[in-house]
């Protein structure tokens, strides 16, 4: 019984990062975002110009290495300045503060794209777990975990109305060989089909998704319908 209790709080684990991630973070800055994107492209008319990226660029590495400082993993990424600071008291702190950075990524053609980004912190959770022996949490369950939490992060977002048209998800997996401008490409090509979005593509246009970004159907595959995100019970069990 012990064995099987351990095992299913595997599975929940990356059910109860996401509705955390969700219910004491994202639902509290999504919402105030597009006011703070307003107040910078006032500001900053030439940097975003497309309302299309006036959103919360999420990265969601499915190793689950975080990086700190986006700057040293990718020299094509630039931090700029912070957003307006959101401050909310919250758990007993009197001024709690939330803010997002800006970025600017820089192309093959030495262009600049700007967008507000960070990535999906949660994950260092799971990567702490595959290196602590108490978790006993394997790199395969990691992986599989990563996927779900995206996928449940995913679903979440969908459901909630003050959270629409805030954010971009954005799920990857690294490539086995170092390549020093992976992370700017990935996120160029997304900021590329926001531009897209905004222009409005005619029909038959299609842009290839690069090899390394996940759509929600590749991250199906390992995941069942009982492992999707169920309404939280009132009834007390």
């Amino acid at each position: 019984e012990i064995s099987e209790m351990s095992e299913r709080s595997k599975q929940n684990v990356a059910h109860g990062l996401a509705w955390s991630y969700y219910v004491g973070y994202l639902k509290i800055v999504l919402p105030r975002l597009k006011k703070s994107m307003e107040e910078f492209s006032r500001a900053h008319p030439n940097l975003l110009a497309c309302s299309k990226t006036w959103k919360l660029h999420i990265l969601f590495p499915l190793s689950c290495n975080v990086c700190d400082d986006l700057e040293k993993a990718d020299s094509n990424i630039q931090y700029v300045t912070d957003l307006t600071e959101t401050t909310l008291a919250r758990g007993g702190i009197k001024k709690r503060v939330y803010k997002h950075s800006v970025y600017a990524i820089r192309d093959e053609e030495n262009q600049l794209w700007h967008c507000a980004m960070e990535c999906a912190t949660p994950l260092q959770t799971l990567y702490a777990m595959s290196q602590d022996e108490c978790a006993a949490f394997s790199r395969e369950e990691r992986l599989e975990q990563a996927k779900l939490f995206y996928r449940t992060v995913e679903e979440i977002l969908k459901g909630s109305k003050e959270c629409a048209d805030a954010y971009r998800l954005i799920a990857y997996e690294e490539p086995e060989e170092a390549d020093t401008h992976f992370l700017s490409r990935e996120i160029l090509w997304h900021l590329r089909q926001e531009h897209h979005e905004e222009i409005a593509m005619p029909e038959g246009n299609h842009v290839h998704t690069p090899s390394t970004t996940l759509d929600s159907a590749e991250l199906n595959l390992q995941i069942s319908v009982s492992d999707l995100p169920q309404p939280l019970r009132t009834d007390g069990f």
